[in-house]
């Protein structure tokens, strides 16, 4: 009978793949000891905070809405949550954040237009900005001379804001020679105002007409005497001081 091979008995191998388990696990122990020590370093820390181009808001107040100190986490807040916080603020048209590591936050930010100026009742003059908002104006800040003055307007008037809108959507060189804005409501017109310019002129109008009405009064201002400019469902003029016909008069007409 022929002999029956017996069949050989295989050795038990280590698998390869728990080696690579191992050296993942303390890949990834080592990576987590990395990460708290950096963040618990100083290297992960906000060292300085730098805001620019704020005029009539302070560095103080921003700072506070950004919700960002110096210490906190540098990764602890996005950029575009200190964004959104700052443009919160009714002054701020738009900001941007450039965060450079290790530590530093550069924030710009961007008000909205000066369109106006005012008196408070202490008669400091304060800035009026195209989204409506008041604020004073610094001491060591310019005021710019073609801008003009509201006067005996509310604090919490609803047609202040529509003015300064209306007046920011104005290109300058058609409002430099207002000097003076005044609301006039009428129950015709509950938006009327009234307007003094530098060139002697009184105008009467509405919020709501002025952008569409501000060409006629500079074409008005341009070319005829001082006098009372009305314009509202329809347009008129009338001078001051009625033209004398003896001006036009050639020398020895008459005679």
């Amino acid at each position: 009978m022929p002999k029956s091979q017996i069949p050989v008995l295989k050795t038990n191998r280590p698998k390869r793949n728990t080696s690579r388990k191992l050296v993942f696990v303390l890949l990834l122990l080592f990576v987590v000891l990395l990460a708290v020590l950096f963040f618990r370093s100083s290297v992960s820390r906000i060292s300085a905070i730098e805001i620019t181009g704020n005029v009539y808001t302070s560095t103080s107040e921003l700072l506070e809405q950004t919700g960002l100190k110096v210490g906190d986490q540098f990764f602890g807040t996005s950029s575009g949550e200190v964004v959104q916080r700052l443009e919160a603020n009714k002054a701020i048209q738009g900001a941007t954040v450039d965060k450079q590591f290790p530590g530093t936050i550069h924030i710009k930010v961007q008000e909205y237009p000066t369109v106006a100026y005012e008196l408070d009742a202490s008669g400091a003059l304060k800035a009026i900005l195209a989204s409506g908002t008041s604020l004073a104006v610094p001491a060591n800040t310019g005021v710019a001379v073609e801008k003009p003055i509201l006067t005996q307007w509310k604090a919490d008037d609803p047609l202040k804001a529509e003015l300064s809108e209306v007046l920011s959507k104005i290109p300058n060189e058609l409002t430099t020679d207002i000097s003076e804005i005044i609301p006039n409501p009428t129950p015709s017109f509950p938006d009327q105002i009234r307007m003094y310019t530098k060139t002697q002129f009184e105008v009467v109008t509405t919020v709501s007409m002025l952008a569409d009405k501000v060409e006629y009064l500079n074409q008005v201002i341009e070319t005829e005497r001082p006098g009372k400019i009305t314009m509202l469902e329809a347009d008129t003029y009338v001078p001051f001081i009625a033209e004398d016909p003896d001006e036009n008069a050639e020398p020895g007409a008459g005679q």
